[in-house]
């Protein structure tokens, strides 16, 4: 297949209308009430981030309502629970320090950017803030505001994100560590494959914080 490529931004504006005097101005630099508002009911971010060499990373994060902490008007504070351990946007961070996040809410067509710089701290006091379950995080990322504004709701509308008829019946795919196993090593026995759904369940009800 042959692309046609827009090489200049020039040339992409040409596609496009101008952005509305609106979708300028609602850019800010700082919280405000609805953003904070926002992040106190929200359970699910996802955070972007680059290395130095640009290897891009998009992670998702999920805790509790409102766990994306205010600091100030200029500072969020966002928990790194148990995961892989592969530490992909971490390392990022110590790299490259900028970061993207796009902020959810169930139920909200509107969702939430937020652009700024990051880092990486292990401060007691600051990881205590997020105890829960009586386990405190192993680091928190510490983001400073550059750019936050809401996205409006045609990306949400248009896939019906929220919508109970929009569910897809988990069962049309296999199980998470049959995906994993198919793709790591075909031949292994429905025995090895097992184990392997076993340990993934079990770290889902024990490993969470």
């Amino acid at each position: 297949m042959k692309f046609e490529k827009i090489k200049t931004i020039d040339k992409l504006r040409e596609l496009y209308d101008s952005p509305m005097d609106l979708v300028i101005k609602k850019e800010k630099n700082r919280l405000d009430k609805y953003t904070t508002q926002y992040l106190e009911l929200s359970a699910f971010p996802v955070i972007s981030t680059s290395s130095i060499d640009g290897n891009m990373d998009c992670s998702p994060r999920g805790d509790y309502p409102g766990f994306i902490q205010v600091f100030d008007e200029n500072t969020v504070a966002i928990p790194d629970r148990p995961g892989n351990n592969r530490l992909d946007s971490l390392k990022n961070i110590i790299e490259n320090p900028n970061i993207g996040i796009l902020v959810l809410v169930p139920g909200f067509s509107e969702c939430l950017r937020i652009n700024g710089t990051a880092k990486i701290v292990t401060n007691l006091e600051i990881l205590e803030r997020f105890k829960y379950n009586q386990k405190l995080p192993k680091s928190v990322i510490i983001v400073s505001i550059k750019e936050i504004y809401f996205h409006c709701a045609k990306a949400i509308t248009r896939s019906n994100l929220w919508k109970s008829e929009s569910k897809v019946d988990r069962n049309v795919m296999p199980s998470f560590g049959k995906i994993l196993m198919d793709q790591i090593d075909p031949s292994k026995s429905e025995e090895e494959v097992k184990k392997v759904e076993d340990l993934i369940e079990s770290r889902v009800k024990t490993t969470l914080y």
